[in-house]
């Protein structure tokens, strides 16, 4: 990268981290195994004003998913499982009263949350996998429809993958992970163990936005078994050492750590998001970004904002953690791709198109959205324009079809869906499937 690249790429980091509180964030770039840029900005306390650095450890949350896809990927090429065979081969005591189609959900629907479970109420006390599958066997919900239908994240149904890996190799599935992946890879400064975290030095205290947006320090979330979608904590030198997996066809250094053709199976399209970008396995694909692929996952959890990707074809892997949660961090994430690419730091996917919807096609979609694990969607109109309110903040709407607005000031889409009824009955937000409730306040 030229020294004008990492200079506005440094000016805009700055100005992300002034305008979003952001107390600490680092990046890492890599290209073909060669670590091109690495810097810490910030702090990882506001209390000591310690300096973040490379090394700085922050939570990854959801980039943790996609380390578990590689775990099941791995096994696959070892002929211990296919992602093609119904969970039920794998997990018999699944018998849940909710409608869990268990003999039509396949790892494959797991694996690219397509299973047609809505997001459920976090139960993070539950430590053991099989305490889940007990959960799961008991919640009631109505499905949002049959697998391979439609996507939307369910962290209870992706955690099932941690409890196949268990019974495909006899291991807890955090043991697994650390012993096939973070040992091979040397991410010595990666752990799902929070005790271990403890122990290290240059740890990111995570924060929270309070009342008034006054930053407040909390401490890491437990998760239990959400560990499977969200454990890991890591940093950005480490990360780099994952992504040449995904760049060096499931090699790292000289050792082969994971089949490179069964890898590469995570970043095919399964299920379309947006107009240009799809969910494969645990991955979210870009593929005609400026004439190449993006491929990425964000996380998000108190105290922690991620996005980590990779451009298949020009060897780049692009990685940056902070710890505040709720920020935009995949604006940065963009901008160092740009800036390794040579593109201007603002290129964006393509504008979605304009649309003028009609005063009745906005009513129809009208209304609030929930789902079991908390999320919650108002959609209003003020003066005829659509407002979008989440989480005590209002976001002004574009439209760019009948059944999708666009978020003015990030571009995010909120997609909504139709059956028979006038009224739209779900809409996709981010990764979440939210559903209308007859909460009309």
């Amino acid at each position: 990268m030229d020294h004008a690249s990492v200079s506005a790429l440094e000016a805009f980091v700055q100005q992300f981290m002034q305008k979003e509180k952001v107390p600490g964030l680092s990046i890492g770039i890599s290209r073909d195994g060669e670590t091109i840029y690495q810097k810490g900005f910030g702090v990882t306390d506001l209390g000591t004003n310690q300096p973040v650095t490379p090394e700085t450890i922050f939570g990854i949350a959801s980039v943790t998913k996609s380390f578990t896809a590689a775990a099941i990927m791995q096994l696959v090429a070892e002929g211990k499982l296919s992602v093609d065979e119904p969970i039920r081969n794998y997990l018999p005591d699944l018998q849940a009263k909710g409608d869990i189609h268990t003999d039509k959900i396949t790892i494959h629907h797991l694996l690219s949350h397509t299973s047609g479970v809505p997001p459920l109420l976090r139960r993070e006390e539950l430590t053991r996998l099989p305490e889940h599958i007990a959960y799961l066997n008991e919640v009631q919900f109505e499905p949002l429809g049959m697998p391979g239908e439609y996507i939307s994240y369910s962290n209870d149904m992706f955690l099932l993958l941690g409890a196949i890996i268990e019974r495909v190799t006899g291991q807890r599935y955090r043991t697994y992970v650390t012993e096939r992946l973070l040992a091979p890879l040397e991410m010595n400064r990666s752990t799902y163990n929070l005790e271990e975290v403890a122990g290290f030095a240059d740890v990111s205290v995570p924060y929270v936005k309070g009342e008034e947006q006054q930053l407040k320090k909390v401490s890491w979330p437990m998760l239990g078994n959400y560990e499977v979608g969200g454990g890991i904590r890591s940093c950005v030198v480490d990360l780099l050492k994952y992504g040449q997996l995904y760049v060096n066809a499931g090699r790292y250094q000289e050792k082969q750590v994971v089949d490179g053709a069964s890898l590469r199976a995570m970043w095919q399209p399964v299920h379309r998001l947006t107009k240009d970008t799809w969910y494969g396995y645990a991955l979210k694909t870009t593929p005609g970004y400026a004439g190449i692929t993006l491929v990425e996952h964000g996380g998000g959890q108190p105290g922690v904002s991620s996005n980590f990707g990779f451009v298949p074809e020009k060897g780049l892997v692009v990685t940056v953690l902070s710890n505040l949660e709720n920020v935009p961090i995949r604006g940065v994430w963009l901008a160092a791709v740009n800036a390794a690419l040579g593109l201007p730091l603002t290129h964006k996917e393509d504008e979605a198109p304009l649309y003028t919807p009609t005063r009745e096609e906005l009513e129809k979609l009208v209304g609030t959205y929930t789902s079991g694990e908390g999320g919650r969607l108002r959609l209003f109109l003020r003066e005829d324009a659509p407002v979008a309110e989440v989480a005590g903040m209002e976001y002004a709407l574009r439209a760019s079809s009948h059944d999708t607005l666009i978020d003015v000031q990030n571009g995010q889409p909120l997609r909504f869906f139709f059956k028979k009824q006038q009224q739209a009955w779900a809409v996709l937000m981010g990764l979440r499937m939210l559903c209308r409730s007859e909460d009309k306040f």
